[in-house]
Parts: C-alpha cells; structure tokens; sequence
C-alpha cells in the first residue's frame, strides 16, 4: 500500500508560515521566508501522516502543474487564485524531489494525477482534505477520517457537484441547488444525466451549460487521460448515462 499525497497544500501551508513581512514605513514592505522552517515543517506534516497509517509501502508526493487544462473550457476558472506562491514553495518542491517520488502530470492538478494514479494502480491510499477526492474509488483519507468511496458513490459524488457547482474553485451551479438539495432531487429523480439537463433547463440555462460544469468538476481517472498525447479526455456522458447506486446513495462511501 502506498500513500499518494496531495502535497500542494502542505508544502504552501508550510512556506507561507515561514514568511515574515518587514514593514520599512512608507511604501516599502519586504517579505522574507527561512527555508529551513518552511522545508522542517512540511516534513513534519508528512510525518505525521506517515504515523497516521503506520504500515506502508511508500509515499508518493502529487503537485500541481503551472497550466491548467480546465482553463481552455472556463478561462475564469479559478480566477480569484491568482496570487503568487509564498517564498520558497518551488524550492522545497525541488528538495522534496530528492527524498520522494514526485509527479506532476501537464496541465493537470495534484488532484488528477492522484485519480488517474489510484485507478490505474488500485489498493492505494489516497489522502487529500479536498473534497473532488470523493470522485475517485478506493480508499481516501480526508485528514480526519477514512473512507472506502465505491466506483457508484464516486459517480454520484461527480453529479452532485455538476449540479451544486464549486465557487472556491469560481464556477457556480444551478441557481438554488447546493449538495443537499442536490442530494434530494437525485434520490427522488435518479442519478442521470437526465436529471442533471433538466434541472439545467428548468433554470432557464442549457445542457451545454450542464456539461462545461460536469467537465471541470470531474477528476480523471485513467481513462479520462491519453497517455500517447499527454492530455485529458473530456468527459461526454451519452443522454442515456445513469449512475446505478440506488436512492440511498450517499456522498462519502462507507466511513472506516
């Protein structure tokens, strides 16, 4: 069993701790960091996960690439991001690379090289406290409680958020709907691709509309991904698709 690790918030975490800002008056502020606070740190986070499972094969670190792919379908996704790195975060990057094995996919996020990492090579632990992760089947650790998503919660989880959208990464679902409400309509209509359009339609918007938000929410796996090309295959569900896990299906799979 292996650990995959999204390592983008810890190692930004740790460096922006490390930053100190030094206030000159006027119009001067200096931002300084200590790498060694910023690089201890982050392997203090690591260790800690390491001790949380005890037994394992290996660590695998996950980082975000610089592009984005998501941005060719919605530019403004994760527009409000924008902002620079804390000092030092490329360079604790770079030493990490000496101590672990770390990938980083073109134009993917940690948390796509963790999806189509884990379904390619079943029987890892994914650990991520971010909530896309409930898209991928396996086992998911969430930094405070462990999980076993199925290939049908997952599928259910990915719907829910076409419909509920995801504004911490900029881009809005149907008016009215958040998870809950998102939940009920699933259970009382089926988890469909039908039932996604409809409640599109029914807010004046359209299944085009409906799939710009179904493909930046969803995580890839490998077979969401080329590997001959080196670029995602955007997800097209025919009218027909349906996510067979009945009116009890829930977001997070069963609790460990």
């Amino acid at each position: 069993m292996k650990l995959l690790i999204d390592a983008d918030y810890i190692v930004y975490k740790s460096c922006a701790a490390a930053e100190t800002e030094l206030d000159f008056g006027d119009d001067v502020i200096l931002v300084t960091s200590n790498f060694s606070d910023a690089y201890n740190a982050t392997q203090r986070e690591l260790a800690k996960l390491k001790d949380e499972f005890g037994t394992f094969s290996s660590v695998i670190l996950f980082f975000s690439d610089t592009k984005n792919f998501r941005k060719k379908i919605m530019p403004e996704y994760k527009g409000h991001r924008n902002r620079k790195k804390p000092c030092g975060y490329k360079r604790v990057i770079n030493k990490l690379k000496t101590e672990y094995e770390v990938i980083i996919m073109p134009e993917l996020e940690a948390d796509d090289s963790m999806g189509i990492y884990a379904t390619q090579n079943p029987g890892n632990v994914v650990v991520s406290p971010d909530k896309d992760m409930k898209q991928i089947p396996g086992e998911l650790y969430n930094m405070d409680e462990r999980f076993t998503i199925t290939k049908e919660s997952g599928a259910a989880w990915h719907l829910i958020q076409c419909l509920s959208g995801d504004q911490t990464d900029g881009y809005g679902g149907v008016p009215g709907i958040g998870v809950k409400r998102a939940e009920t309509l699933f259970n009382k209509e089926g988890y469909s691709w039908r039932t996604v359009v409809k409640a599109f339609k029914d807010k004046d918007l359209t299944e085009k509309d409906a799939l710009t938000n179904a493909r930046l929410a969803r995580i890839l796996t490998v077979d969401d991904y080329d590997f001959t090309k080196n670029r995602p295959i955007l997800w097209s569900p025919s009218s027909s698709y349906e996510v067979n896990c009945g009116a009890g299906s829930k977001d997070e799979g069963n609790k460990r």
